[in-house]
């Protein structure tokens, strides 16, 4: 596994914990910045190829 692969693993799984430490805490400001980060993330991952557990999730896919 290349770095950059897993750094793209890293940053995702931190995205969507920083999202539902965001949605738990019910603050939607943080929760609009985490799933920005969440989408950027996983699009960044796709266009290199890199497989992440779920590419779908984000905005329209919580």
């Amino acid at each position: 596994m290349s770095a950059f692969a897993e750094a793209m693993r890293e940053r995702v799984r931190a995205a969507r914990s920083a999202l539902a430490a965001a949605r738990a805490a019910g603050d939607a400001y943080a929760a609009a910045l985490a799933e920005d980060e969440l989408e950027d993330a996983l699009r960044i991952a796709a266009e290199h190829g890199v497989d992440t557990d779920d590419k779908t999730e984000g905005r329209n896919g919580s």
